[in-house]
């Protein structure tokens, strides 16, 4: 046989060798971390990251690989649990892990209960981001867009004002039933006369205070909150009807008054992560009423 023509024989051979091992191996997948989700974020949400905020990472690190993102209105010990067992090891929350707005561990520290959930979060190799300030300061906010969404408000809505809504008038009982039924809510609470005709409405999602409480209830027959102090705005709305003045106040709970917007983040996270699940994990609502006990 001619060398040259051995030679070049062995030299195809050995290149098509190569061609196929390299066919076949598998094409290398890069990493996402839980730094990059948290850019990510950053950019996308469209606002200046302040300096001082909540919104920070509360477990785990920033060089973790992300397996699954779930997004959950409150990261509960429940929420936890079911984010493991679904791959999904990042969790991004809402409101708080360790029971205060900031996550401060100082008064916490030795309580038996935070301890056994942070070790269960340490244990499963999960990362938890808090996410609140800044998915509320987006335009429009996020929670508010979730809420406005799930309720089926958006045509109602003032195109001047977030929070205020229009309706064909209603009673106050119809439309708070129809509220609690579209929502799922057990405990909804509600002040006022259930014959009330009803047709402006203010919408403030999560904590409200007296201030701005007050001047939300003036400009609408019935404001609707998440919670507030029983001693401020409950009882100053009280006294408003006890005074003559035709008003309501919508006590939805804390919690059901928000969920819908972390479902809309869920949503939101898709658009610019596609290269791990993103599951809405939905936060049971806490209470529940005696004569409807929970199944």
């Amino acid at each position: 046989m001619n060398p040259d023509k051995a030679s070049r024989r062995t030299f195809l051979m050995a290149s098509l060798g190569l061609s196929a091992v390299s066919f076949i191996r598998p094409a290398s997948r890069q990493t996402l971390t839980v730094g990059q989700v948290i850019d990510r974020i950053k950019t996308n949400v469209a606002i200046p990251w302040r300096e001082q905020t909540v919104d920070n990472l509360i477990a785990g690190t920033q060089d973790m690989p992300v397996k699954g993102i779930a997004s959950t209105m409150m990261a509960t010990l429940d929420v936890l649990q079911r984010a493991a067992a679904k791959g999904l090891n990042m969790v991004i929350t809402h409101e708080p892990t360790f029971y205060s707005h900031q996550d401060r561990i100082e008064p916490i520290g030795q309580d038996s209960l935070y301890q056994l959930k942070r070790d269960f979060i340490q244990e499963h190799g999960l990362a938890v981001f808090h996410f609140h300030d800044h998915w509320h300061g987006r335009h429009p906010d996020g929670i508010a867009t979730g809420m406005i969404r799930e309720l089926g408000w958006v045509k109602n809505n003032d195109s001047q004002n977030p929070r205020l809504f229009t309706f064909p008038e209603t009673s106050l009982a119809r439309f708070a039933q129809g509220m609690a039924t579209k929502l799922g809510i057990r405990t909804m609470r509600v002040i006022g006369d259930p014959n009330l005709p009803i047709k402006r409405v203010m919408a403030s999602w999560g904590n409200v205070s007296l201030m701005p409480g007050i001047p939300y209830l003036a400009q609408a027959d019935v404001l609707v909150v998440g919670e507030t102090h029983e001693w401020e705005l409950v009882e100053y709305v009280q006294d408003a009807i006890t005074s003559g003045q035709k008003k309501a106040l919508i006590i939805m709970g804390h919690l059901v008054s928000e969920q819908a917007g972390m479902k809309y983040c869920a949503e939101w996270l898709k658009g610019f992560i596609s290269e791990v699940p993103v599951d809405f994990l939905a936060a049971p609502e806490p209470y529940w009423r005696p004569d409807q006990p929970v199944r």
